[in-house]
């Protein structure tokens, strides 16, 4: 006689052909999202003398204008790549970032979607270039993208990783309702919360599947949904109007620059002074040049050394460098914040390291599901072809 198949039945079934379906890109996402976690820190720790310079005397030399900066910048990386963002830091050991970048959405690959995409680092004090970085073909962001869209383009790949990213939550969630013990003795708490290291290699395999899994459930959700964000408009469209109270999108106000009077210097090094005058609390800040005619220069100021949650927006005048436009991060409704803080929630910025080594281990373990679930799915086949063999004899 057959035994009844239960709900939990199911939703086993359920759990493993998901798994299998989604096992391989799990894999790929997770150990480059393991490996993206600490890119800021090991970059500054092997290029160090990229990225800092030897302070002045008393910490009083004054830094050269912005404009001539970007002069010596551009020299480096030519005139038919124009430089796209200027990041600058408070911290006077910092060289400042000129980057400059191209994307190709009609592509089928990273690399064909990337036409260029470099920076060159600069000494503000002196003017004289520290280093460069291609990041077109940098580890890390071969890391990224793969974690991205499995090193296709973002039209091609994001798909593959959103769908997939989905089917992790699910499987989560249903991975929870298997877990779950049918009743609370002691027996049962151990074997669910703890890994039996004694036991053969199918148990050990088992627990490893089942314990980290439980213990790592509400950091690897809470990535899995940050990356739904940005693979999913109508998702990213959910967590806006939930955190909002409201569907309406925020006003955007669009100044104009106008080529008429223009102020004594040069406009961008007069914006740039008001900036730092305009936000004494940020960090560092990333100067957006103009991208045409009548647009205006950015300026992002960023209160945390890391983090990108959080700034204030200033739009400049790029012909006389008149400050035309402020809106400060308090302005922002809550769906606004939330959106922005994605990135730093996602690689766990938002808690400083702590926050990063969380999301590492997390990301370990969710790498290692899909293994582990591989392996106790093909030891049950393994069983039942010996069990097949054995009849048919």
């Amino acid at each position: 006689m057959k035994k009844k198949r239960t709900i939990k039945y199911w939703i086993g079934r359920l759990h493993l052909w998901l798994g299998l379906a989604s096992g391989i890109v799990v894999l790929i996402v997770s150990i480059t999202g393991c490996l993206f976690v600490f890119q800021k820190e090991i970059s500054e720790a092997v290029w160090k003398e990229k990225y800092f310079v030897m302070e002045p005397v008393g910490g009083s030399a004054p830094v050269l204008p912005l404009s001539v900066l970007q002069q010596h910048a551009q020299a480096v990386l030519g005139t038919g790549r124009p430089i796209n963002d200027i990041t600058i830091y408070r911290q006077p050991d910092r060289s400042w970032e000129f980057m400059a970048y191209r994307l190709n959405d009609t592509a089928l690959t990273y690399f064909g979607g990337v036409g260029y995409f470099q920076s060159v680092f600069i000494n503000p004090y002196t003017g004289a270039v520290t280093g460069t970085r291609d990041y077109k073909y940098d580890f890390f962001s071969i890391v990224k993208y793969l974690h991205w869209s499995l090193l296709l383009n973002t039209p091609y790949g994001q798909p593959i990783v959103g769908w997939s990213t989905f089917i992790f939550v699910l499987l989560l969630i249903t991975g929870l309702v298997l877990w779950w013990p049918k009743k609370w003795t002691r027996a049962m708490r151990n074997r669910s919360f703890k890994i039996k290291w004694k036991a053969g290699f199918k148990r050990v395999n088992y627990d490893l599947h089942n314990v980290p899994g439980f213990y790592s459930l509400i950091p690897a959700l809470i990535i899995s949904m940050t990356g739904m964000v940005w693979a999913f408009r109508w998702f990213e469209a959910v967590v806006y109007v939930a955190a909002a109270g409201t569907t309406t999108p925020p006003a955007q106000v669009n100044i104009k620059s106008i080529d008429s009077a223009r102020m004594t210097g040069h406009p961008m090094d007069i914006a740039f002074r008001e900036a730092l005058r305009q936000l004494p609390e940020a960090r560092r800040l990333l100067v957006i040049p103009a991208a045409g005619k009548g647009s205006p220069l950015y300026v992002l100021g960023y209160k945390g050394r890391e983090t990108y949650y959080g700034s204030d927006a200033l739009q400049f005048d790029q012909y006389s460098g008149k400050l035309l436009h402020r809106r400060n991060n308090s302005e922002k409704n809550g769906g606004e914040r939330l959106i922005e803080m994605n990135y730093d929630i996602h690689v766990g910025a938002i808690g400083g390291l702590t926050g990063k080594i969380i999301a590492f281990i997390a990301s370990l373990i969710c790498a290692s599901l899909p293994v582990t679930g591989f392996i106790i799915w093909w030891g049950k086949q393994q069983k039942k072809n010996k069990r097949s063999v054995g009849v048919s004899l």
